[in-house]
């Protein structure tokens, strides 16, 4: 099969890319509207870039009428936002902070998570996650127009929580405890608890 992208729908590429690109982690992004009203949702298009500066991304693309996601209206509002970490004990909760609700409806209240204060930016944390990213807005790049238009969000990261239950005997957070999740096609997922390692070979 081949696919030319100029000939095919938008919305049908799409639905390609999210099932090859697999699997892919999930940043579950928590931000602050200009009057205070948290919102919390997942991405899956989400990455670290560097460590000098230590930085993410994620990608919010547009509604399927054009508009542009809560989340982002945020950033660009506060510049600010927190990328917590989903582990597989809170998969349900993640998945329904994902429903369209109306603009500044809370999805903590929605989706009964617990907001706690951050240490360097205004948007709250999730209390259940056990890996929290305090981030500051580096830049957002607008990546085509219209329907499931992307939207990279460059956050640098200013402050990082990390719960002691997922550290091993060394202090390094350990997969295993961390068990983390990441997105498949449709509507799957995939846990991360199939591990194996592969040394670097010698040049």
């Amino acid at each position: 099969m081949t696919i030319d992208p100029v000939a095919t729908p938008a919305r049908d590429f799409y639905k390609l890319m999210i099932s090859c690109i697999t699997p892919r982690p999930i940043a579950w992004v928590s931000t602050i509207s200009p009057k205070g009203i948290p919102n919390l949702a997942p991405f899956s298009f989400f990455n670290g870039i560097g460590a000098n500066p230590p930085s993410v991304l994620f990608c919010p693309v547009n509604h399927r009428d054009g508009s542009k996601k809560d989340t982002l209206l945020n950033v660009e509002a506060t510049k600010e936002f927190v990328v917590n970490i989903v582990p597989f004990a809170l998969a349900k909760p993640m998945n329904e902070t994902s429903a369209e609700l109306p603009y500044e409806q809370n999805e903590f209240d929605f989706a009964k998570i617990t907001p706690a204060p951050s240490t360097k930016v205004k948007p709250p944390r999730v209390k259940e996650s056990p890996i929290h990213m305090e981030c500051v807005l580096h830049s957002i790049v607008n990546v085509g127009t219209g329907p499931i238009g992307a939207n990279v969000v460059i956050g640098r990261i200013v402050w990082m929580d990390i719960a002691a239950s997922v550290l091993d005997d060394k202090g390094q957070i350990d997969p295993r405890q961390l068990d983390t999740i990441g997105r498949m096609g449709g509507m799957g997922y995939a846990r991360t608890t199939d591990l194996f390692d592969l040394p670097r070979p010698n040049a």
